[in-house]
């Protein structure tokens, strides 16, 4: 049973006045364990993982966004 309130873990899909700029459609969890999430603009597929588990770039990273 989970334990907390919700906590947003992916967003920015809105630009400053509000508008969508792409809409999450599809969801599933990978063999990773990874949460993949793709969005109905752009051909894209976000791959969002723990920040433990990201690939270091040398920023914050939590998503990879791949091309599809």
């Amino acid at each position: 049973m989970p334990a907390g309130g919700p906590q947003d873990i992916l967003t920015g899909f809105l630009n400053e006045d509000g508008d969508a700029m792409g809409r999450p459609v599809g969801v599933v969890v990978d063999a990773t364990g990874a949460l993949r999430v793709d969005v109905d603009v752009g051909n894209t597929v976000w791959r969002v993982v723990p920040e433990d588990r990201a690939v270091p770039t040398g920023n914050r990273l939590i998503a990879e966004i791949r091309s599809a």
